[in-house]
Order: C-alpha cells, then sequence, then structure tokens
C-alpha cells in the first residue's frame, strides 16, 4: 500500500560511501507535553458486516440504468471512465463508504492533507499506454519533447530528500543499508540487483515478459510458474542470499508493497516487486515517482470526474437476480434508512471477493486472503526535527512498523507551522483474521503506544512534540499474494463473467493490490461488458 518497488540497484551504488547524520538524540530540546488528541476512524466495517445477517427492508423504490458498476474503488471507477470514453453514458456507480475511492482516499486538518491508503505512483512502464493516456488526461504528463521523452510535471513528483533510512543509529539517504555493513553484505546485495536486473527483461519466447505489469501480460512458461508455487524466503535461499541487510531489506520491500514478508509471499511476487516495473518509459526521471500530500487520492479526484451525477454513496448491496434480460440488484440506501432495486442490463462488481462471496453463495474464496493495515497521522510541533531535514519516506531498519511518510514534503511554499506525518503498519502473518480482529479491538492508548514505542527508535523524544495522531484501520486492506494465489484455479475462476451479465473486477483478481492492477481490472471488466 505505502510503496510500488521504487529501490534500485542505482541508488544502491550512488549512496555506498555518504557518510552518516547526527544521532537524533541531539536534535532535540523542548518541553514535555502531558497529553495530546487521540481518534480513530476506518472503513465503514459494521455496514459492510450487514452483508451476514442480510435483515434489511423490502424495497420501495426501482432505479433504471443500463449499466450499474458497484464499488468506487479504483477498478470501479476506471470501468466508469472505460465506459465514457466509449460512448456509453448509461452507467451508475454505487459506493458503500461515503466517499469513492477505496484505498486511495485521504484525510485533511488545517496543517495539510493526508493519505488514508496507497500514496504514491511509480512511472509506469512504456507498454502501459493506457495508464500514460491517464497521465496526459489528468495534466500529470504534459506530452513528449522531440526525442520521445515525457515531460512530466516536476511538482507532482518526489522533491529531494527522497527517501533515508535510520540504520545503526544515524540517518542515511536510500533504504538500502550502506554504512558499516560488511563487504560480504555489500557483494549480495550488489548480486542480488544484479540478478533482478537480469529478471527485468527477461522474456519467452513469445516475446512476454516473465514480470510484467499488468500480471495478466506476464509469461505463463512453467519455469515462471514454479516461481509462484514456493516461497520468496525459500527462493532467496536457494540462491545463497543470507546477509541481515539484504534479508531485511527485502523483507521490508515485500511489507512495503504486498503487507506480508518474505516468510510469506511467493518468489514470483518477490521478484516481481524489483522486476516488474522496466524503468522504461523516461530516461531522465527512472528514480522518481509521482506524489501528493494526499497520497492517491489526487488519483481519485480525477477518475471521479467519470461518476459525476452517476455515483450514490453509502450504498451496501446485498442481494443479485437475474431476471429474464435483466439483472436485479438491491440496495440499501443508508442515509435514507431503505432498500432500493436497480434495473440493469449488466452488473459490475468491482469489489473484493470477501463481499462477493456474501452475495453470490456459489463461490470458492477460500485462498482468498487480505492484509489489516493501520496508518497513523501524526501533527507535530514545528520544531520536531531540529535542523534535520524529513525526507518524504522515512524507514526505520529493524522497525515492525514500515516507517513514515512528510505529507507536507511536496508543499513549495515555505512550511513554518505544524509538520504532519502519516506513519504506515501492516500486520505480516499467517494469520491475517487474527491480526484483523486483535487491530479492531485496539483501543486509543494500545494504538498510540504500538506506534510511538515504534517511532522512538530514531525519534526518541518524538512524543513531546505531538498535537494528535489519528489511527485509520482498514481490516482488509489489500490481497495476499502467498504462493498459488496470484495464478491459481480460484483467482482465474474468480474473473469469468456470470451468464454474460454479471462481472468482476478488483486487484485481488491480479493477486497484486498495486493502483495500476486496480487501474487495468476496472477496463478488462468494462471491455467484455461492451
Amino acid at each position: 500500500m505505502k510503496s510500488g518497488g521504487k529501490y534500485s540497484r542505482k541508488d544502491f551504488l550512488k549512496t555506498m560511501v555518504l557518510g552518516s547524520l547526527m544521532l537524533p538524540f541531539l536534535q532535540y530540546c523542548s518541553k514535555k507535553v502531558k497529553s495530546f488528541l487521540l481518534k480513530i476512524s476506518g472503513t465503514n466495517h459494521i455496514l459492510g458486516h450487514k452483508l451476514w445477517a442480510k435483515d434489511f427492508p423490502e424495497f420501495t423504490e426501482t432505479i433504471h440504468t443500463k449499466y450499474l458498476i458497484v464499488g468506487g474503488g479504483i477498478s470501479g471507477l476506471s470501468a466508469c471512465r472505460f465506459l465514457n470514453q466509449n460512448n456509453q453514458e448509461d452507467y451508475l456507480l454505487l459506493e458503500m463508504e461515503n466517499h469513492l475511492g477505496g484505498n486511495s482516499s485521504n484525510g485533511e486538518n488545517k496543517f495539510s492533507k493526508f493519505p488514508l491508503g496507497a500514496h504514491y505512483l511509480p512511472l509506469p512502464n512504456k507498454e502501459n499506454t493506457e495508464i500514460i493516456d491517464f497521465l496526459k488526461e489528468s495534466k500529470i504528463c504534459l506530452g513528449e519533447d522531440e526525442s520521445g521523452e515525457p515531460i512530466l510535471d516536476e511538482y507532482q513528483m518526489t522533491f529531494p530528500q527522497q527517501e533515508r533510512l535510520f540504520y545503526k543509529n544515524s540517518w542515511q539517504n536510500d533504504v538500502v543499508p550502506q554504512k558499516g555493513i560488511s563487504v560480504e553484505a555489500q557483494k549480495e546485495i550488489q548480486r542480488f540487483f544484479t540478478l533482478m536486473d537480469g529478471f527485468r527483461g527477461k522474456k519467452d519466447s513469445q516475446d512476454k515478459y516473465w514480470f510484467a505489469i499488468p500480471v495478466h501480460d506476464s509469461s505463463r512458461k512453467d519455469e515462471v510458474l514454479q516461481l509462484e508455487k514456493i516461497l520468496f524466503k525459500d527462493w532467496l535461499h536457494e540462491q545463497n542470499f543470507k546477509s541481515e541487510e539484504l534479508l531485511w531489506l527485502l523483507d521490508y520491500s515485500c511489507r512495503d508493497d504486498y503487507g506480508l514478508g518474505i516468510d510469506y509471499v511467493s518468489a514470483w511476487a518477490g521478484i516481481h516487486y524489483f522486476a516488474g516495473r522496466k524503468n522504461n518509459w523516461s530516461k531522465k526521471y527512472k528514480d522518481q515517482v509521482f506524489t501528493w500530500a494526499e497520497g492517491n487520492a489526487r488519483l481519485t479526484k480525477h477518475l471521479s470526474g467519470y461518476t459525476k451525477g452517476k455515483n450514490l454513496t453509502q450504498y451496501l448491496v446485498f442481494d443479485v437476480k437475474i431476471n429474464g434480460e435483466k439483472v436485479e440488484v438491491f440496495s440499501f440506501d443508508n442515509i435514507q434508512k431503505k432498500t432500493k432495486k436497480i434495473v440493469t442490463d449488466k452488473l459490475l462488481f468491482a469489489t473484493p471477493q470477501f463481499v462477493n462471496v456474501r452475495i453470490f453463495k456459489n463461490r470458492n474464496t477460500k485462498s482468498f486472503n487480505y492484509i489489516p493495515w493501520l496508518l497513523t497521522t501524526i501533527t507535530l510541533k514545528n520544531e520536531f526535527g531540529g535542523d534535520e531535514e524529513l525526507a518524504w519516506d522515512n524507514v526505520i531498519y529493524g522497525s515492525e512498523g514500515l516507517g513514515y511518510i512528510y505529507d507536507q514534503h511536496q508543499n513549495v511554499n515555505q512550511i513554518m507551522g505544524e509538520k504532519v506525518i502519516t506513519y504506515y503498519k501492516s500486520f505480516s502473518t499467517d494469520d491475517c483474521r487474527k491480526a484483523r480482529k486483535k487491530l479492531y479491538s485496539m483501543k486509543e492508548d494500545q494504538l498510540k503506544s504500538l506506534v510511538l514505542d515504534d517511532l522512538k527508535k530514531a525519534h526518541p523524544l518524538i512524543e513531546e512534540y505531538v498535537i494528535e495522531m489519528q489511527f485509520h484501520k482498514i481490516g482488509h486492506a489489500m490481497i495476499a499474494p502467498v504462493p498459488n494465489q496470484i495464478f491459481g484455479k480460484e483467482t482465474q475462476k474468480a474473473k469469468e463473467a456470470i451468464d454474460g451479465k454479471i462481472f468482476f473486477a478488483h486487484t485481488d483478481l491480479s493477486g497484486i493490490s498495486i493502483f495500476e492492477e486496480a487501474f487495468y481490472q476496472g477496463i478488462r471488466a468494462a471491455k467484455e461488458m461492451i
């Protein structure tokens, strides 16, 4: 969620010789505060859980539309965009939450906007022309120069300092451990990135990349599929990778993008993190990404333009029936507290499989597991950090969390007021259900301790600067790309339409929860519908 495969061999080689910065505990000098504001937010799981009981009133109103899209995340919004661009304007989108965007949503306080999920988009592969077209529509890409190099809006890209790592009691540039590591560890890191360079360009006899975005375009060669059947940690062991620093980096990277570490994700998913992005669209901006204070909610805003006057929020779909040539969809309006029937020609469920299984009883979705996440947005006194420059992405070596981003990093104006950061933590475990239950049960003080104890490893006195902490719980944040999930039979079966009238699109059908996959899934399903 927090990331998208942004660490390169170039960064490692470029910064290997950099020295350390001043120890963080020398930076602070302020008076301790006694208390600060704590708030909890999250997805509307209480409304969603009504699907279990289905105790809804009889419908009292009927709505007609040619195409109905259920789910206002990126997949559903992408489908609406495709319909609109193909002269299909008779569509309606329903969303259970009170806003659109799903994991690409945001919050805001008086100091800054901040993400409530995914917070940046890597530069796409040149082969992904549909994403590139969208970036042009959104004025993120402003065209091409005479040589074909994309002209990108640099104000929507990461400013320096992009990322840093707290390692051995000091901050260093980049997130690849460098200062103080052994020669053997340096060689292993270099060997790993060289191997990933090879995988990045590797193709089969049909000219398909072994590792592509979208996943659908990847090779199905047996040698490739075997990598999806084993754990990443086992593959790393087979390749004789064993340095602590490298294994930490790979575990962090997988947790950052997939929610699960190397002990749980497939070797295919682990390699895809580094090899799926080809760095072949722009020569000038290879190592930068697009980012905004509100995160990928900026992309949601662009896509939502296609649903103006065509979306209804706080609607929970609980039943679907095919009636002749039509599909009847029963939805509970949580604002008016009444049920409405929507009659449509074609229906697209842009919702995760744990929702779909509550509506379509004969679907087998036991293999689909979803990782819970905790996001914590912290407002800090302006003095936090002292003279130290906060990077956009700030990672702590050995942390149970994934570090934090500096939400105001892209602010072109001088920041004189309070600082706003967002801390990310996924629950990397083989028992996501237990972790989810634990997350939902945690109260403000427990969450406060969990987050601050982790951040104190790099900022021992951070609690003295806290003004407010807002915790955002996401119980089913993303699909777990465990072995046999991405190319498994259940995943392929879940993509199939029902009677040519009901279609499905979601990142869990790709097996990897990134923006590009959600965008692709919406287009794929919309194409099938029309």
